[in-house]
């Protein structure tokens, strides 16, 4: 199998069933409404259990995310040639896990009035807006993000056909802590790609994308997910 395709699946689950939690929690009228942050977390980590393990078996590194392919190519973990196709295909399997989210939950959208919930189904943006505190928060996560699942993950550590848990823990232990601030994008691919969806598609009564934040879950995490591969790459793993 492609290397290409498994990302793009990967990355294409981990949107519509993370952006399905999103969208079961923050939209009017679903049986999930407001059932809060700690199924938001345990969610998003179960999405990312679904989507490495499909990356992994269908030829994929498992990444799902261009801060960390950023990263493992930056220390020649990741062949460079790659590195263009597998940030493509993340940015698109997240583009379209988005559109096919909205199609299940278009009636959803529809009964919503808060347009800053719509687009919260779609992108992060910070519980108290500033700039460079929430850059730093998406740093230090994605960098925890990064380091940790290099650690998890390494031969030592193999779990087998249960590789993928180690590192979908660590996501819902981060969405419970370092999450609070900024939503935790703490992948380029998971933010922007529905950024992008939910600034074309035909929502009814929707906001501006907010463009103007959108930097913040793309830069912090690259380079948090650089610091991580090269701390671990450090100490010699």
């Amino acid at each position: 199998m492609s290397p290409y395709l498994g990302e793009f699946l990967g990355t294409f689950l981990l949107i519509l069933m993370g952006g399905s939690v999103n969208a079961n929690l923050d939209l009017a009228k679903t049986k999930g409404s407001d059932s809060g942050w700690l199924l938001m977390s345990w969610g998003w980590g179960m999405s990312v259990f679904l989507g490495v393990y499909t990356a992994l078996e269908l030829g994929g590194s498992g990444h799902l995310n261009p801060a960390i392919s950023i990263g493992m190519a930056a220390f020649g973990k990741l062949d460079s040639t790659l590195l263009l196709g597998y940030v493509f295909a993340q940015m698109a399997g997240a583009f379209c896990g988005a559109v096919i989210t909205w199609v299940a939950f278009r009636m959803h959208f529809e009964a919503t009035e808060n347009a800053d919930r719509k687009l919260g189904v779609f992108s992060t943006s910070p519980a108290i807006r500033h700039t460079s505190s929430n850059f730093l928060t998406e740093l230090i996560g994605t960098f925890v993000l990064a380091f940790g699942a290099l650690a998890a993950s390494a031969p030592t550590n193999s779990l087998g056909a249960l590789d993928a848990l180690p590192v979908a823990l660590l996501v819902a232990g981060i969405g419970m802590g370092l999450g609070g601030p900024t939503g935790y994008a703490i992948n380029p691919a998971r933010d922007l790609g529905p950024r992008i969806a939910h600034f074309v598609l035909p929502i009814s009564g929707k906001r501006d994308s907010d463009w103007s934040y959108s930097w913040i879950p793309v830069i912090g995490p690259i380079l948090g997910g650089i610091l991580g591969v090269g701390l671990y790459h450090l100490i010699g793993g």
